[in-house]
């Protein structure tokens, strides 16, 4: 007799019933990151300071944090699809309020709350999809289903999103990029709506509802590697975030336009989302904490120093500026097995692991313009590099720490063997 608990149709490692949703997350993510790699110099060249634009970006990386501290907890207790509704919704109307009443205004207090709204909106859209992998796909492969979430977001944030603005800027200006934004993220959400199907679980009472948001900050106490993962996330994403506040700016002393600037950046996610698919092959291969110790923080941390002196090397020199902006988009994504690696050490509350992950990812767009918004004047763009370099370099030590208790009882039986 067949059985009937077949195993779920897959596409090199992704579940068949989750393309669509990936469809809809990499549409989304498109309208929310045409501005992305240049709305710090727009800014400026409207009157505000270096500090102050990176000020307002680290403000607007808050509420990312809160957001995406919410899409693990919010997608468990009234499951992803709503989530994705809700954060589609926070997003537009932030969008609007940004468009008509910020911008015209260049009022310092309008912008930050405004900016705010659409950030809190983005990753409870994108972040509670990826905690649907988690708990949907095959474990044997989420390593590689985890890389295809991570080649949707990337590929639209940076590569789809880079390339529209710098075609469209020219046609429609800044703010007419803005306004057609909107329609990206309308089509992501009606994606979602009409044709992702499904939920994680029966509708929990409230109680059950309320305990499982509450698991967003218990998980860390009960398992604090859960909040190392956590750590390490948000080093991951630190440049990311960083790099677009004052690196365009430091690459103007060198004969670079933003122009040239934006392709340089769409370059490192043009390999970047590549580099997702193969260092998530290769965690399920050689392991996910191996694979995020070497690629990720070694190599990240090798290439914040390389791109402290790349410009001065290569002054001018588009074509070199490329290459090594593709190493460093390479090595960004060594990180990428982290989101299977640290819901494996809580299978049951993957939903609260994911919160912290997705806590991780959003405090990183907080902290890498933090950090460029404090040390920059006073140590410059050389300065803010080291300063990177070094966190990749602690991400190493940190990720050492992300074992499951049976794999450190195996170890400890191998050593008691070998005495």
């Amino acid at each position: 007799m067949a059985s009937t608990n077949k195993e779920p149709r897959t596409i090199l490692g992704l579940r068949t019933d989750l393309v669509w949703g990936l469809v809809g997350v990499l549409l989304f993510i498109v309208g929310d990151g045409v501005e992305q790699a240049w709305i710090s110099p727009y800014l400026i060249e409207r009157g505000m300071t270096m500090p102050q634009s990176a000020t307002l970006i680290s403000i607007y990386g808050i509420a990312v944090a809160l957001g995406a501290w919410f899409s693990g907890v919010f997608a468990e207790a009234w499951g992803p699809r709503v989530t994705m509704l809700i954060g589609a919704g926070a997003w537009i109307l932030g969008q609007v309020l940004f468009l008509l009443i910020a911008l015209p205004t260049m009022s310092f207090a309008i912008l930050i709350p405004t900016y705010c709204i659409r950030g809190f909106g983005y990753p409870l859209f994108c972040y509670s999809f990826l905690v649907w992998v988690t708990y949907k796909n095959p474990q044997k492969t989420l390593g590689a289903a985890v890389g295809w979430f991570y080649l949707a977001f990337t590929g639209g944030l940076y590569i789809v999103a880079n390339s529209y603005a710098s075609l469209m800027i020219p046609v429609i200006g800044h703010v007419g990029v803005l306004w057609s934004a909107i329609g990206w993220v309308v089509l992501g959400t009606m994606i979602v709506l009409f044709f992702v199907k499904g939920a994680l679980r029966e509708k929990a009472p409230f109680k059950e509802q309320i305990k499982i948001l509450l698991s967003g900050i218990t998980i860390m106490k009960d398992n604090p590697r859960i909040g190392i993962g956590g750590v390490v996330r948000m080093i991951n994403g630190i440049s990311q975030f960083g790099l677009p506040v004052f690196y365009p700016v430091f690459l103007r002393q060198f004969g670079f336009s933003t122009e040239q600037w934006l392709g340089i950046w769409a370059v490192a996610f043009g390999v970047n989302i590549l580099f997702n698919l193969i260092w998530g092959v290769v965690g399920d291969k050689i392991g996910w904490r191996r694979t995020i110790q070497i690629f990720g923080g070694f190599g990240c941390g090798c290439t914040m120093l390389l791109m402290a002196f790349a410009p001065a090397w290569f002054t001018g020199d588009f074509l070199m500026m490329s290459v090594v902006s593709g190493i460093y988009g390479a090595f960004l994504a060594g990180f990428c097995p982290i989101s299977a690696l640290v819901p494996s050490l809580e299978p049951t509350r993957k939903g609260a692991t994911m919160s912290v992950l997705s806590l991780g990812a959003g405090l990183a767009s907080f902290v890498g313009p933090a950090i460029v918004a404090l040390s920059f004047v006073s140590i410059g763009a050389h300065g803010v590099l080291y300063i990177f370099s070094i966190l990749y370099f602690i991400s190493i030590p940190l990720t050492g720490f992300l074992r499951e208790k049976t794999e450190e009882n195996k170890e400890k039986l191998h050593e008691i063997g070998n005495v």
